[in-house]
């Protein structure tokens, strides 16, 4: 019985010490781009601060109107860049939309008069899509985050055997020494 675990320690130390080289580089990566995702509320560099209008009774202008808006003031500060409206996040409770552009840019547009409150790139979007490989492709980031988390599941899994299976090595020997 002691022969087999220390057979199986010997074998599961090898995969767990592979497991973790071939893993190594998503781990990093994920780990850093996550602290800072973890901090992009916090540092504006990361992603500019949410504005907030002035809420009243007045209507919110339409979705259509808000996109122009967004799109024309866009186009004056950076006429060199053509980009597009990626999606609009409205947020109610602030009174305005973020929108945003499909090149890690964010016009936040009052949604009441339609004031441009601030036109800011958002480093957070492309640190997310290296966070979970979507820079590269959708069927990257499929295969790594599974790579990853079942990497990270062997790894613990073997790291618990290699914890917890000298310890009953040594319990075992203790017994036979004392029946000796």
């Amino acid at each position: 019985m002691m022969q087999k675990m220390v057979r199986s320690l010997r074998f599961f130390r090898q995969w767990h010490s592979w497991i973790g080289i071939c893993l190594l580089i998503f781990v990093i990566l994920s780990s850093l781009t996550g602290l800072l995702l973890a901090w992009k509320k916090n540092v504006d560099l990361l992603q500019p601060p949410t504005q907030s209008a002035s809420a009243d009774d007045r209507p919110w202008l339409s979705i259509p109107e808000i996109s122009q808006i967004a799109q024309q003031a866009f186009e004056q500060a950076h006429p060199e860049d053509d980009s597009q409206i990626d999606r609009l996040d409205v947020r109610p409770d602030k009174g305005i939309v973020k929108v945003l552009m499909d090149n890690y840019w964010e016009v936040q547009v009052d949604g009441y008069s339609g004031e441009v409150f601030s036109i800011a790139r958002r480093h957070s979007d492309w640190i997310e899509k290296v966070h979970d490989g979507s820079i590269i492709s959708d069927t990257f980031k499929l295969w790594s985050m599974n790579t990853l988390g079942l990497g990270l599941l062997l790894i613990s899994l073997t790291g618990g055997w290699m914890w917890w299976a000298p310890r009953q090595i040594r319990r075992q020997k203790r017994k036979h020494k004392s029946t000796l």
